[in-house]
C-alpha cells in the first residue's frame, strides 16, 4: 500500500497550490493575496495591501451598451421588462430584489393576502439580470451622480443585528433610468418618523400586522384598565387618499369578520379612526365620495376632519387642541421627493422633482432619463406634473422601454451616441380611471378621465367584483395570480389567519 499513500500525498500537494477561482462582475486590481506557492511553515507572510475595488468600468468595444436603472418601483419594473436584452445589458441598483405590487398591499396587513403574494423578485420581471454575463442587480442605494463622467456613485446595503460596513462602488453607464420613486410626506410634524408606520412596502405591512396582533393579545391580558384597552385597540389612519381609505374599510371588515369572533373579550374596544383635512378620495366624483363615506361610517370607522400638528408615543395631537390616543397610528398622506432626489445635481420640475422634457430626458445631461414618482415635467414644456400613480409609472416605463430599444436599434445605444438621434413620438399620459375598495364586497370604480370630466362611476359589489378582477390581471406573474386567488378563497371559507408569528 506504500504506492496509494504516496498517490494521496501528491495529490494533496497538487491542490494545495491550486489558484482560486475568481468570479465576481467586479474588477479587482489587486490579487496578490492568492499565491501560487505556499509560504514556508517558518515564515511569516508579509502584510497585503488591501484590496482595490473599481466597480463596473466603461463598456468596451463587442459588448453590449448599459442601461443602469436606479429603483425597483412600477416604473423601474416596467421599464425593464420592456428592454430588449440583446441590444442591452441591464443593470439594477436598488436597496429591495423585488417589486411590490401596492394596490394590494393594505390586504396583506390583516392577513386577507399573504405577503409573497405581492412582492414580485426582480429576476423573474427580468431574467437576463440573473443569467445574462453583462447584466446584475446590486442590492444597493445610489449615493451620487456624476453625470459628466456617466458615472453612479453606489453604497451597499447592510442591516441586522451586526451590520457589515458598507461597501462603496462606482458604475458606468452608457444609459441611466432615475426611477427612485418617492418617500411618505410628513409635512415637518414632529414625532411622525418615530411614532407613525407608513404603508409603501411589504415590511410596512408586516409591522402593521405584528402591532395589530401583538395590541389584540396584550388588551386581553388580566388587570389591563378600560381606557389602555380602548388605547391599545385604537387604530388612526392619517390621510384619506385611496391607500388610507383602502387599509380603513380592510381594516374594519378584519374587525367585523374576524376580531369579534375570536377577540369576543375585547370586541366592544376595537374602533378605527380616519383623519382627513379636506374630504376623503378628493379625486373620485363627488357620489362616489359620499357613497364611501356611508359605507365607512356604517362599518364602524370614525372620519374626522382635522389637521395633525404633533404626535406622541401614544396619542396625537390635532390642530384644535384635540387629543386622540392611539395603538397602532398609520400615516398615508401622499409622497413627495426624497433627499437623494433633492440632492442630485440635475434640474427640477416644480415640487422637486426630477425635470424631464416630453420624451423623459433629463435636460441638459446626455443619456439621462427620469420616470415614476421622482420626476415631472421642467415647465418649458407646459405641461402640469403627473399624479404620483402605479398606472403613470408603468406608463412611462413601457413608453421608455420602447424608446431606448429604438435608439439602440438605431446605433445609438453608447454613451453619448443618441446626440443625432431624432426624437418623434413624445410621452402622452391618458388617465385610465381611479379603484379603491370599501371592504365588506364594496368598492368604488371611477372611469373618467379626469376629476371634472365625464364617464362612468359604479359603486357596489358590482364595483367590487371589477376591483378584483382587474387587480387579480394586472399582476405581474402567473404565480402571484395563483397565490392571490387561492388566498382570496382560503379566507372567504376559513376566515383570515389572525396567528403572530
Amino acid at each position: 500500500m506504500a504506492w496509494f499513500r504516496s498517490l494521496i500525498q501528491v495529490s494533496a500537494a497538487a491542490r494545495s497550490v491550486t489558484k482560486p477561482r475568481i468570479s465576481d462582475p467586479f474588477s479587482y486590481t489587486l490579487l496578490s493575496r492568492f499565491s501560487s506557492e505556499p509560504a514556508p511553515i517558518h515564515e511569516t507572510p508579509a502584510p497585503q495591501p488591501p484590496i482595490q475595488y473599481s466597480g463596473l468600468g466603461p463598456t468596451k468595444p463587442g459588448e453590449k451598451p448599459r442601461v443602469v436603472v436606479l429603483g425597483t418601483g412600477w416604473a423601474g419594473c416596467r421599464l425593464m421588462k420592456g428592454l430588449d436584452t440583446d441590444i442591452y445589458d441591464v443593470v439594477c441598483v436598488s436597496p429591495r430584489n423585488h417589486m411590490v405590487f401596492t394596490p394590494l398591499l393594505a390586504s396583506t396587513c390583516v392577513g386577507t393576502l399573504e405577503f409573497r403574494s405581492v412582492a414580485e423578485p426582480i429576476g423573474r420581471i427580468q431574467p437576463a439580470i440573473s443569467r445574462e454575463p453583462g447584466s446584475y442587480f446590486f442590492l444597493s442605494n445610489c449615493v451620487g451622480l456624476e453625470p459628466d463622467k456617466h458615472l453612479v456613485q453606489c453604497e451597499t446595503v447592510t442591516d441586522g443585528a451586526e451590520p457589515l460596513k458598507p461597501w462603496k462602488f462606482e458604475i458606468s453607464y452608457d444609459k441611466l433610468v432615475i426611477a427612485l420613486g418617492a418617500k411618505p410626506t410628513t409635512f415637518g410634524i414632529q414625532g411622525v418618523e418615530e411614532h407613525a408606520i407608513f404603508l409603501r412596502e411589504v415590511y410596512h405591512a408586516q409591522e402593521i400586522r405584528r402591532k395589530l396582533l401583538l395590541n389584540l393579545m396584550l388588551s386581553d391580558v388580566p388587570g389591563v384598565s378600560e381606557e389602555e384597552k380602548s388605547r391599545l385597540l385604537h387604530c388612526v389612519v392619517v390621510g384619506g387618499g385611496p391607500t388610507g381609505v383602502e387599509f380603513s374599510g380592510e381594516l374594519s371588515d378584519f374587525i367585523q369578520r374576524d376580531v369579534r369572533q375570536r377577540y369576543s373579550h375585547v370586541k366592544n374596544y376595537i374602533h378605527v379612526t380616519l383623519i382627513e383635512a379636506n374630504e376623503i378620495l378628493s379625486s373620485f366624483d363627488d357620489r362616489l365620495r359620499h357613497y364611501a363615506t356611508k359605507q365607512l361610517t356604517k362599518s364602524g370607522v370614525r372620519l374626522v376632519r382635522g389637521i395633525v400638528k404633533d404626535v406622541k408615543a401614544q396619542k396625537i395631537i390635532l390642530n384644535d387642541g384635540t387629543e386622540v390616543p392611539y395603538g397602532l397610528l398609520v400615516w398615508s398622506t401622499g409622497v413627495g421627493p426624497s433627499p437623494l432626489v433633492n440632492s442630485l445635481p440635475l434640474s427640477k420640475a416644480p415640487g422637486g422633482r426630477v425635470g424631464v422634457d416630453e420624451w423623459l430626458r433629463v435636460p441638459s445631461v446626455q443619456d439621462v432619463y427620469s420616470i415614476g414618482d421622482c420626476s415631472g415635467f421642467v415647465e418649458s414644456t407646459g405641461k402640469p406634473t403627473l399624479p404620483a400613480l402605479a398606472q403613470v409609472a408603468e406608463r412611462q416605463g413601457k413608453y421608455l422601454a420602447n424608446l431606448l430599444n429604438k435608439i439602440g436599434k438605431a446605433g445609438g445605444g453608447r454613451a453619448n451616441g443618441a446626440k443625432e438621434y431624432k426624437y418623434e413620438d413624445p410621452f402622452v399620459y391618458k388617465h385610465l380611471g381611479s379603484m379603491a375598495t370599501l371592504g365588506r364586497y364594496k368598492a368604488l370604480v371611477d372611469l373618467r378621465q379626469s376629476k371634472d370630466g365625464k364617464g362612468l362611476a359604479l359603486a357596489g359589489f358590482t364595483s367590487w367584483f371589477i376591483w378584483r378582477s382587474a387587480y387579480l390581471t394586472r399582476v405581474l406573474s402567473w404565480r402571484n395570480r395563483f397565490y392571490v386567488a387561492i388566498n382570496w378563497a382560503t379566507t372567504f371559507v376559513f376566515g383570515r389567519d389572525i396567528t403572530r408569528i
